[in-house]
Order: C-alpha cells, then structure tokens, then sequence
C-alpha cells in the first residue's frame, strides 16, 4: 500500500492548522442602535406663577414633578424634561433663598418631618454633593462657573465615565432663587453607548441654561 498520499494529505491539513491558529485575530467592533436626532427646535416655558422661563426642545414635554422630596411651598415649581424617544429625563428642582424643606428622615420608630432652612450655602454645598456622589462610577467630574447674558448664574457639572448623570448644573441668584437641573436615562449608565445622546441633549441644557431667566 502507498502511503505517502495520506501523510502528504495529513501534512496539508496541518499546516492549514497551524496557519489558521496563528493567523491574526480582528475582533468586530461593539456596534450599538443608530440613533436618529431630531432637528433642533425650541419653545418657551412661560407658566404664569412661576418664578423662571426659558426655551426648552419642541421633542420634549414638561411634567409637573412628583417626586416627594419634601412638601413645602416650592414643590410647585418642580418640573421635568421628559425625552421619551431616549428614554431620558432632565429634573428641575427649585427652592426659595431664605424658605424652608420639609424633609422625611428616618427614625427608630418611622419617619418623621425635618425642617431644614434654605440657604444659598446650603444648597449649593447640596448640589455639590448630589453631582459628586457619582465619584464611585465617574472617571472625571468637570466643574465651571458661568453667567449668561441674561443675568442667570451658576454652576455646570460634566461628569464622565457609568455615573447615572452625565450632565449636571445650578441656577441661581444668590439671594432669592436657587434651582437644580440633573439629566438622568431610564437604561444602565453605559458611557459608550449613551456618549453620542448625552451629547446631543447637552447642547439642549446649555441652550435652556442661556435663555434662563428669573421672573422677578
């Protein structure tokens, strides 16, 4: 019997083997959803009673916040940014300098009502500390001061990495005002996958931030 044709047909197949065990290796990029952005386009938020207005995206809608943080008379001017095509939300939460919070802090027995004192100190110490306590999941948290030519001043947060906002700011005028804005996702904080949307919505939150205005 001849067998060199086997072991020749044997060598073959090692070879192809080999050569494929050692070609290199290309793994296929992380692909995520297009996402297609809706043209730019604002309206103005001009509730009577407020004490603020600005321009907000034609693609959102404003809804009366229920969050129950406290059930003073400021609550009624705590609204959000719904963008449900992202499935993103932007908070806005005021307080009067110089009024009061009704907190519920927890007790050995239940809850029970705190009234903590509204200082232009104190919140922005607040707002620092909401914007920093995402400094597990943040690889970088970027502050800068800023003042529009409508006389609004504040502070805006940028914060990078998973943290669940990625985009943060406060308004104020120090003696009467103070409101908070915070962009939060109903998704998994994912940076990579939420860079191109955070992007989009932060030229929206500067937007409001220089078409703010305080009322009186």
């Amino acid at each position: 019997m001849n067998l060199l044709p086997m072991r020749f047909s044997r060598f073959l197949f090692g070879l192809v083997i080999l050569f494929a065990c050692n070609s290199p290796f290309t793994p296929r990029e992380r692909a995520y959803y297009l996402i297609e952005f809706p043209a730019r386009s604002y309206q103005v938020f001009d509730e009577p009673g407020y004490p603020y207005r600005f321009e907000y995206p034609v693609y959102s809608r404003v809804m009366k916040d229920s969050s129950l943080f406290d059930s003073n008379a400021d609550n009624p001017y705590w609204i959000n940014l719904d963008f449900p095509q992202f499935n993103g939300r932007i908070y806005l939460s005021y307080k009067t300098v110089g009024g009061n919070s009704v907190y519920k802090v927890k007790t050995a027995t239940g809850y029970r009502d705190s009234i903590v004192r509204n200082t232009f100190e104190g919140m922005r110490e607040e707002a620092y500390r909401m914007t920093y306590k995402h400094t597990v999941k943040a690889s970088g948290i970027q502050d800068s001061v800023f003042q529009t030519p409508l006389g609004a001043g504040g502070v805006y947060f940028k914060v990078e990495g998973n943290a669940a906002t990625a985009r943060q700011f406060y308004l104020t005028d120090t003696n009467r005002h103070f409101l908070r804005g915070a962009l939060y996702f109903d998704t998994a904080p994912n940076a990579d996958s939420l860079a191109v949307v955070n992007e989009f919505l932060e030229e929206d939150m500067r937007h409001l931030i220089r078409t703010f205005r305080w009322k009186n």
